[in-house]
């Protein structure tokens, strides 16, 4: 989730204004197998955003068999039956067109944006990976080769690359979203070819699917070539696996030191949220907004303007299908103990816990949380995503409609209500990052002192 001010009222109609500018229209249709199928018309540009959401992450996936989902996000860029084997992407790249694709803990998603004159091209693509993918042992070996790069270069040889994964985590005690959403290195290389079949028998078909095209399209000539190309593909399974598991409520605080390859120490820190469609997500958007969203924020004024004692603030409000983590961290200033720095954090929470926000600091709020729905709609690919995670998450299309209306009724008590409701400092996780050169070496047991400083 990836945030000026006028007199009050003018700033307010202004962006009412442009709200109602960038309505999102719409069709949908569900094909006979299940698959979901949004359309927006936009004839302004002359491209359109072919998106595929499958609605399976990294919660899906067995204790002992961890980054499937994001091995499948690889995997499919392979080839089909009919695309030969490295060929998926330079075929896109050929009639100038881009594409990519991320996983999450509850969805996997893939999109190609091309020129409009090439959508038949981008569907019949789609529509390959979706019934003909080549899912054999070549593949799966180069794969595995490629995430293990990847683990290293985000995660092990990056500065605070592990922030996320070292925190969910400590976050996480039964729900499955404990696990990274890249996996454990050692469940990709146990697995047999066929669990990885099996896998993706099991998520990657059309009634766990929603295709979404927006852009420069006729709507009948495109639901043709929906109907054309993805109608054939078998409905799949009739349920799918989601845990149904509730994350206990914590009422003791976690803390670790983590010793990175670092110069700097930073601190985290880590509160539970309610899951993504609960009410109390919009008020919970706007206050880690406030107390650490960008260069305006909290914190970062407090902190970094005032009192120069971090480098940097910044926050994650990772929302996510079944309850996700409000995290915040600092990376403190030269000569700055971590102690001393998550202390004044702590000061600037109680402070909004027990204050709450002004009606100034509220209405610079609202017009950053408005820029923001604005700004991720103005593009095809933003549109395309939205939609489909409208469907999926809130169980109706228009939610893209919809969703500055639920920030227009939170309140300022609603923000001080949900820091002291969710914010609690007894269930939260603590973490120093720490340079490696802090950590004092353990004594190996029966050592004496003198082998220990030896």
């Amino acid at each position: 989730m990836r945030k000026f001010t006028f007199t009050l009222l003018a700033g307010v109609f202004l962006t009412l204004s442009a709200i109602a500018q960038n309505k999102i229209d719409f069709k949908e249709f569900t094909l006979d197998n299940g698959l979901n199928v949004i359309m927006h018309q936009d004839n302004s540009t002359p491209i359109v955003a072919v998106s595929v959401l499958y609605h399976v992450g990294s919660k899906n996936e067995k204790p002992d068999r961890t980054g499937f989902s994001h091995f499948f996000e690889h995997l499919l860029f392979e080839g089909t039956e009919n695309i030969g084997r490295g060929e998926y992407m330079s075929k896109i790249q050929s009639i100038g067109g881009t594409l990519n694709a991320f996983t999450s803990n509850d969805v996997t998603y893939y999109y190609e944006i091309v020129p409009s004159n090439q959508l038949e091209t981008a569907l019949y693509m789609e529509s390959e990976r979706m019934l003909h993918p080549k899912i054999d042992q070549i593949g799966v070996d180069t794969q595995r080769e490629v995430i293990k790069e990847e683990k290293r270069q985000s995660y092990d040889n990056r500065p605070y690359g592990t922030i996320l994964p070292e925190t969910m985590k400590r976050s996480f005690v039964k729900h499955p979203y404990m696990s990274p959403v890249i996996g454990s290195m050692e469940h990709l290389d146990s697995a047999k070819l066929e669990e990885f079949m099996a896998f993706h028998e099991a998520y990657y078909v059309p009634r766990n699917s929603t295709l979404t095209i927006a852009g420069d399209i006729d709507y009948g000539q495109a639901e043709r070539w929906v109907r054309d190309y993805f109608g054939e593909i078998p409905s799949g399974p009739s349920d799918f696996y989601r845990p149904n598991i509730t994350e206990p409520k914590k009422t003791t605080e976690t803390r670790d030191v983590i010793y990175d390859n670092i110069q700097i120490p930073a601190v985290i820190q880590s509160y539970n949220l309610p899951p993504k469609n609960h009410p109390d997500s919009y008020a919970l958007s706007m206050l880690s907004t406030y107390l650490a969203g960008g260069n305006s924020s909290l914190m970062t004024k407090e902190l970094v303007d005032k009192q120069q004692k971090a480098l940097g603030v910044a926050a994650i409000p990772l929302d996510l299908e079944d309850g996700g983590v409000f995290l915040m961290y600092c990376i403190a200033n030269m000569g700055v103990d971590p102690k001393e720095l998550e202390n004044e954090m702590d000061v600037i929470l109680a402070k909004v816990q027990k204050e709450g926000i002004s009606d100034k600091d509220f209405q610079k709020l609202k017009n950053i949380i408005e820029n923001d729905l604005v700004t991720k709609n103005s593009s095809m690919a933003g549109i395309a995503q939205n939609l489909a995670e409208s469907k999926v998450f809130y169980g109706k299309t228009d939610y893209i409609n919809q969703e500055m209306e639920y920030y227009s009724k939170v309140t300022p008590e609603d923000i001080k209500r949900v820091a002291n409701e969710y914010l609690s400092l007894n269930g939260r996780v603590v973490l120093y990052y720490l340079p490696k050169s802090a950590q004092v070496p353990e004594t190996p047991a029966g050592a004496s002192m003198k082998e220990n400083k030896n």
